[in-house]
């Protein structure tokens, strides 16, 4: 309630009230005389506090997840074709001709699958997740940032699991065989993400500066999308 009341205790915006009951004059006076600075700041607190009562779509977190996802899948697509085309390339292709065989049978449905995923479950959900974090641990302490690991580890880490693979099971109409994706894939997918997303976060909280860390978290989702969307298209 820090944000929310002023010295004496009272709550932001509810000078009026104060005014329309029985107190002294000179209370008034020594709230009035006191708290100027302080009334003008409490405006702007209210109108924080207003804006922020409904929810926001967090259309920037939302487009950088979702091209991500795009860059990540198209890496995992082009890697696959090159694997299984690499023997029918000419001796001495040209850029123009390897672009055109890899690109010709990309999987546009897969593609627009992970981008909606991105766009519309990962960036919002893990931007609330991780405004909560910041909200909960504010402090940049060694304990502070070994708890927010564990956290995405143990919550975090099997929730986006959870909700990936069903996403993708529910586009191609497959929701029966999820049980059994899950069994397949969950684990190992989970215990590989615990080998990559525990030292980069711990290095997120702990050495990056805080102005850099989305462009830094960004840069390693290219590289567990990539892993993510090859995991998902077997």
């Amino acid at each position: 309630m820090g944000i929310l009341s002023g010295g004496n205790g009272s709550i932001w915006g509810m000078g009026s009230f104060y005014s329309r009951d029985g107190n002294s004059r000179q209370r008034r006076r020594r709230e009035r005389s006191s708290g100027n600075g302080e009334s003008n700041a409490a405006g702007s607190d209210s109108v924080d506090v207003t804006r922020g009562a409904g929810y926001r779509f967090p259309a920037k977190q939302a487009i950088t997840a979702g091209s991500l996802a795009v860059t990540g899948d198209t890496l995992a697509q082009l890697r696959d074709r090159w694997v299984k085309n690499k023997d029918a390339l000419p001796q001495s292709p040209q850029f123009q001709d390897v672009m055109g065989i890899l690109l010709s049978e990309h999987d546009w449905l897969r593609t627009l699958r992970m981008a909606s995923y991105g766009f519309l479950l990962y960036g919002p959900g893990t931007f609330a997740w991780y405004k909560y974090l910041d909200h909960c641990m504010p402090k940049p302490t060694v304990q502070n940032v070994f708890t927010k690991v564990l956290l995405n580890q143990v919550i975090l880490g099997p929730c986006v699991i959870a909700v990936v693979f069903a996403w993708n099971n529910l586009w191609l109409g497959k929701l029966s065989e999820l049980p059994n994706k899950y069994r397949r894939d969950a684990l190992p997918t989970l215990f590989f993400g615990f080998r990559f997303w525990i030292p980069v976060s711990v290095l997120n909280f702990w050495v990056v500066p805080l102005q850099a860390r989305v462009a830094f978290m960004s840069m390693a989702s290219i590289f567990w999308n990539f892993w993510l969307s090859a995991t998902m298209s077997k």
